[in-house]
C-alpha cells in the first residue's frame, strides 16, 4: 500500500503531459514487478492508439522492431472492450497474431483501462512478470488503483497543456496582428502565420493557399518547415473543384484527415508519402465563400494524427488571422483615400492661391506696359516687385510639390515637419495658413536646429490662434547662411496689456542658439514675427 501511495503521488506531483505518462508507466511496472509496461493512448474516437509510451525496450530494440502498435490483436481487445484483462500466456489468446521481427518474447499479461471522466483514454499493458509467475488479482486491484490515479493526473495535466497551447496561440495571433498593424508586406505576414501555426502544431510542414486571378484554382503562396517532396511548390496550382483543399475553401469547414492514405497530397506533390493533415479556411469557420484562402499543415507519415483541441485552435488562429489581415486592407483603403482627399485639397490650394495670384501678376505686368515711357521710375518698381511675387509664386509651387511627394525615409524631414504642424495648428486657427521654403531646407539644418524651427513655428502659429483673431498667416522659411523663420498674420496685433510669456519662450530660443527674434505690427496691421539663427559652416 506504501508502494502505491508513492507511485500516486509520484504520478500526480507534474503537469508536463508527456512526462506524466512517463511517469504513470515506471509506477506500473515498479507495482506489479514487470519487465516490461507501456501506456497507449487512443484517438478521438477511441478506436485506435495514436501514442505509445514504453519501458523495458532499450531504443536500438525499439528500431529493429519498427513500426509502433496501432491498437491491433491483443492490444485491440481492451480497445473494444475497456476491461481489465489478464492472461497466463497471451499467445494462445484468439485475437493474438504474433509478435514482428526482433521483439522480444512476451507471455504473462496484464491490461487496465485508463478513464479521464468516464471516458477511455487510453490502457496500461504490462508484460512479463519478473518472477515467472503469471499477474494475479491483487496486481490487477494496484493497476486499476493507479489507473484510476492516473486518469486524474492526466486531466490535470491535459488542462494545463491546454491553457498554455491557449495563451501561445493567442501570443501568436496577437504577434500577427501587430505585424499587419506596422505595415509588413502581406507575403511576409503570411510566412508569419505558415511558421505560427506550424510550430504550435507540432506539423512537419505548413502551406497557405490563396486563391488565383481567377478563382478556379488556389495557389501556394508561402511555406513553413521541412519538405520531404522535391515538387516546386511555388509553382502548385490546386483546382477548387474536386479537391479537399478546394472543398475547405468553398464551404468554410475545417477538415482533419488521420492517415497518409487519405491525406490529399497527391493534389500537392504527386505520390509523394506524407502523414496526417488538417486543412483550415483562412476565415471564419462555417461562412462559405468568403474565406481568403486556405492553411494546410503536415505531419510525418508515422506521427499521430492532430488532436481536436489543436484542430479548434488552429481554426481559431487562422480566422482570427484572417480578420487581421481584412482589417489592415480596409486600413490602407482609408489611407490611400485619406491621401486622395490630401491631393484634393493641395489642388485646391493651388487653384485658389497660386493661380489667382499668378493672374494677378499677370494683371500688374500688364497695367504696367501701358506707362511704359510715361513714368520710368514707376514702372520698375512695379516691374520689380512682379519679379519678386513670381519668385515667391515659385517657392509656393516648390513647396507644394515636396508636399505631394511620399516619404519613405526612415527619418522625416524638416519640410515634412513643418508641414505637419501647419496642418495640426489649422484646426485652432480656423484655417490653413500658406507656408513656402527657400534653400536646403531638408539637408543644410542641423537636427538640434530643426528641432527649435518646429518648436517656434508651434508655438508662433499657437499665439495666432489665441490672440490674433486673424483670417489668413503666412509662414515663411528660408536657410542660407542663417536660419529664418517668418510668421505674419492680419489679425489685430501686438496689444501692450496682453500676457507674452509664449514670446520670451521664442526669444531664449533664439540666444541660445546665438540668433535674433523681433515681433512687430506689420505694415498693413496684423503681427510681423521673425526668428534668425546662424548656421555653422564647414
Amino acid at each position: 500500500m506504501h508502494q502505491l501511495l508513492d507511485a500516486v503521488v509520484s504520478v500526480g506531483s507534474n503537469l508536463d503531459l508527456p512526462e506524466v505518462l512517463d511517469r504513470i508507466v515506471r509506477a506500473a511496472v515498479g507495482l506489479v514487478d514487470a519487465s516490461y509496461g507501456a501506456l497507449g493512448v487512443l484517438d478521438e474516437d477511441g478506436e485506435r492508439l495514436t501514442e505509445f509510451v514504453y519501458r523495458g525496450i532499450g531504443p536500438e530494440e525499439a528500431d529493429q522492431i519498427g513500426h509502433l502498435p496501432c491498437g491491433y490483436g491483443i492490444l485491440g481487445v481492451l480497445i473494444s472492450d475497456p476491461r481489465p484483462l489478464r492472461m497466463r500466456d497471451l499467445s494462445k489468446h484468439p485475437e493474438s497474431y504474433g509478435f514482428p521481427a526482433n521483439h522480444p518474447p512476451m507471455r504473462s499479461f496484464l491490461g487496465v483501462p485508463v478513464r479521464v471522466h468516464g471516458k477511455v483514454f487510453g490502457n496500461l499493458y504490462l508484460t512479463e512478470k519478473k518472477s515467472g509467475d503469471e499477474f494475479d488479482e491483487h496486481d490487477e486491484s494496484v493497476l486499476t488503483a493507479l489507473a484510476a490515479a492516473a486518469g486524474i493526473a492526466v486531466d490535470n495535466a491535459r488542462l494545463f497543456e491546454q491553457s498554455k497551447l491557449g495563451a501561445a496561440w493567442r501570443s501568436a495571433s496577437s504577434e500577427v496582428t501587430s505585424a499587419l498593424l506596422a505595415g509588413t508586406g502581406t507575403s511576409e505576414v503570411l510566412e508569419l502565420i505558415a511558421t505560427q501555426a506550424r510550430q504550435l502544431a507540432q506539423a512537419r510542414l505548413a502551406l497557405v493557399l490563396l486563391p488565383g486571378d481567377d478563382e478556379t484554382t488556389l495557389q501556394v503562396a508561402t511555406t513553413a518547415g521541412k519538405s520531404d517532396v522535391t515538387v516546386d511548390l511555388s509553382s502548385v496550382a490546386v483546382p477548387v473543384s474536386g479537391t479537399t483543399i478546394g472543398e475547405v475553401y468553398r464551404s468554410g469547414q475545417p477538415m482533419t484527415l488521420e492517415t497518409a492514405e487519405h491525406a490529399p497530397s497527391g493534389e500537392l506533390f504527386g505520390h509523394a508519402e506524407v502523414g496526417p493533415c488538417v486543412v483550415v479556411p483562412l476565415g471564419e469557420v462555417g461562412d462559405p465563400g468568403r474565406a481568403r484562402g486556405v492553411l494546410l499543415m503536415y505531419k510525418r507519415d508515422d506521427d499521430p494524427p492532430f488532436r481536436e483541441s489543436v484542430v479548434e485552435m488552429v481554426s481559431a488562429f487562422a480566422a482570427q488571422t484572417a480578420v487581421a489581415i481584412e482589417l489592415a486592407d480596409r486600413r490602407r483603403d482609408a489611407e490611400r483615400l485619406s491621401l486622395y482627399d490630401d491631393r484634393d485639397r493641395i489642388a485646391r490650394n493651388l487653384h485658389d492661391h497660386v493661380i489667382q495670384r499668378l493672374f494677378a501678376i499677370g494683371m500688374n505686368i500688364q497695367s504696367a506696359t501701358r506707362t511704359v515711357g510715361m513714368n520710368t521710375d514707376a514702372t520698375a518698381g512695379r516691374l520689380n516687385r512682379a519679379v519678386d511675387d513670381i519668385d515667391a509664386t515659385i517657392r509656393e509651387i516648390r513647396s507644394t510639390i515636396f508636399a505631394l511627394q511620399q516619404h519613405t525615409e526612415a527619418e522625416i524631414g524638416l519640410r515634412t515637419r513643418l508641414l505637419g504642424v501647419v496642418t495640426e495648428q489649422s484646426a485652432a486657427l480656423g484655417f490653413e495658413p500658406s507656408i513656402t521654403f527657400d534653400g536646403l531646407v531638408d539637408t543644410a539644418v542641423p537636427a538640434d536646429v530643426a528641432d527649435h524651427v518646429v518648436a517656434v513655428l508651434r508655438e508662433a502659429l499657437a499665439n495666432v490662434a489665441k490672440h490674433a483673431q486673424a483670417t489668413t498667416a503666412v509662414v515663411v522659411l528660408s536657410v542660407g547662411d542663417a536660419v529664418r523663420l517668418e510668421v505674419r498674420d492680419n489679425g489685430v496685433g501686438l496689444t501692450e496689456n496682453g500676457r507674452h510669456s509664449g514670446l520670451a519662450n521664442l526669444a531664449a530660443r533664439a540666444d541660445r542658439l546665438g540668433g535674433t527674434f523681433e515681433v512687430q505690427r506689420g505694415s498693413e496691421g496684423g503681427t510681423e514675427m521673425r526668428w534668425q539663427v546662424p548656421l555653422e559652416r564647414q
